[in-house]
């Protein structure tokens, strides 16, 4: 082989190698530009803005004024709360519970109030410790006041749920013995109720509340015990090595919750419902 003709192979495989390396170096870069992005708690003290999602129609957590575009509701007084603690404003992206973990991660929020920690969730972003815990019970029929699971596990009784939440496997798991209905939404389950078709309607107790407050004649709402079940609600935040954002809000959680001043944010929030506070259990802890 003449000189030429090996030196212009080197010259082949030498720019083969080197594109080989493009796509290593790109993952380095994308890794570098990922590693130097600045933090939620940077960026927050940074911009001075905290982000949030708020979701129409959610009551007790958040109600939009469709006349003045204002947003109310508990979530809306803690979120308030909160910026004060960074000294920041607040911008608001209107989204759902489904589309919150997608706009965590792709970074258009701060954090997301109001979510279940579920271990799909988990996988995707970071939680809170709870903001509240959310108890089960159930709205029943006049002449029936249950205190327990075993008071509807009963075969001449007749238990809805909305199709696919968390009502319904609470009611499989607890009142296997009853007579179990699925309807495709909450509306229909009160209108079962309210017409003589169930006798009990299995609701987390937040939902059940706001519905008595929207028509009080089909209260009042019964909290189940024996067991208690309960689930978290967390605040939803994005997942990153820094955690001071998360220590911060952690902390304000904690004494928010301690002196008692959650508990008073979500009793404003029901009260927009139409809930006084007299037709709050008064074991219903927030």
């Amino acid at each position: 082989m003449t000189p030429g003709v090996e030196a212009k192979g080197m010259s082949r495989r030498g720019l083969a190698a080197g594109a080989a390396l493009l796509p290593l170096m790109g993952m380095i870069g994308s890794a570098r530009a990922q590693s130097g992005a600045a933090s939620t708690f940077d960026r927050v003290r940074g911009n001075k803005v905290l982000r949030i999602a708020v979701y129409a129609g959610a009551l007790p957590y958040f109600q939009k004024d469709l006349a003045t575009g204002d947003w109310s509701g508990a979530c809306m007084s803690m979120a308030r709360d909160l910026a004060k603690v960074f000294d920041v404003k607040l911008e608001y992206l209107e989204s759902t519970y489904g589309n919150a973990v997608l706009d965590l991660q792709s970074n258009k929020i701060d954090l997301a109030f109001a979510l279940n920690p579920t271990p799909q969730r988990a996988i995707s972003i970071s939680f809170t410790q709870p903001m509240i815990t959310h108890p089960f019970g159930a709205l029943a029929k006049k002449g029936l006041a249950p205190k327990t699971w075993d008071d509807l596990n009963k075969p001449e009784l007749t238990v809805v749920f909305d199709i696919g939440s968390l009502h319904e496997t609470a009611a499989r798991r607890y009142c296997p013995k009853a007579k179990l209905v699925g309807y495709k939404t909450s509306d229909e389950c009160n209108l079962a109720l309210q017409s003589g078709r169930a006798d009990a309607f299995i609701q987390a107790a937040l939902l059940g509340l706001a519905a008595v407050g929207k028509n009080p004649s089909i209260g009042p709402y019964y909290l189940l015990t024996n067991p208690t079940v309960a689930l978290p609600s967390c605040i939803g935040l994005q997942r990153e090595p820094d955690t001071r954002f998360r220590e911060v809000v952690d902390a304000w959680l904690a004494m928010n919750r301690g002196t008692g001043q959650i508990r008073e944010w979500m009793l404003e929030g029901l009260a927009i419902t139409g809930v006084s506070r007299d037709q709050v259990p008064p074991a219903l802890e927030f």
